[in-house]
């Protein structure tokens, strides 16, 4: 049974983007002896159960920018603009949400949102999402893009997984509860 996961890096207020709409601060310096190493294996590894990665028009813009991460996995990047495809793996969408995830779920089995609020927002507004794992970078920002801003309904989630890793992130699994 295919799965789709909202994925976001986020400070330990909530933001997703500083004030000035940047994502510098997502590097982190801190340390925890007592946390999971993050090696390349472990990341490669981890990165190959991903079939498919979804988000929005302005999170693909700072993947290209930054450095693409996503190698030739299948990305879908959801915008009403007229954007140039960076790879042959990337493809735009407009659309029904709902169409959307019915056709990733009939091709993929681990489907992952990898950004944008309002990508987000759509998602869940339309319970379309089964797990939700948000990575918390040791900063409070005070003020940026939520990540969560307003989604309009209470959503009921279940705790599935911690991990805190060696350079400070904590990362939290929750499970969508369909109630």
């Amino acid at each position: 049974m295919s799965k789709v996961t909202i994925h976001m890096v986020s400070s330990l207020d909530g933001f997703i983007a500083n004030e000035e709409g940047t994502i510098d601060w997502m590097r982190s310096t801190d340390s925890y002896e007592e946390g999971v190493a993050l090696t390349e294996d472990y990341i490669n590894e981890f990165l190959k159960s991903i079939d498919c990665y979804v988000m929005g028009s302005k999170t693909y813009e700072h993947a290209v920018e930054l450095g693409w991460a996503y190698g030739d996995t299948p990305v879908v990047v959801l915008t009403n603009r007229d954007l140039k495809a960076f790879k042959e793996s990337v493809e735009f969408y407009s659309g029904d949400p709902r169409n959307l995830a019915s056709q990733l779920r009939s091709k993929f089995q681990n489907i992952w949102m990898v950004g944008g609020s309002e990508t987000t927002k759509d998602f869940l507004k339309h319970k379309l999402v089964d797990e939700i794992v948000v990575t918390f970078m040791p900063i409070l920002l005070g003020g940026g893009k939520l990540f969560f801003d307003y989604i309009g309904s209470e959503i009921k989630l279940h705790l599935k997984d911690t991990t805190a890793f060696n350079d400070g992130m904590v990362e939290l699994t929750y499970q969508v509860l369909k109630v």
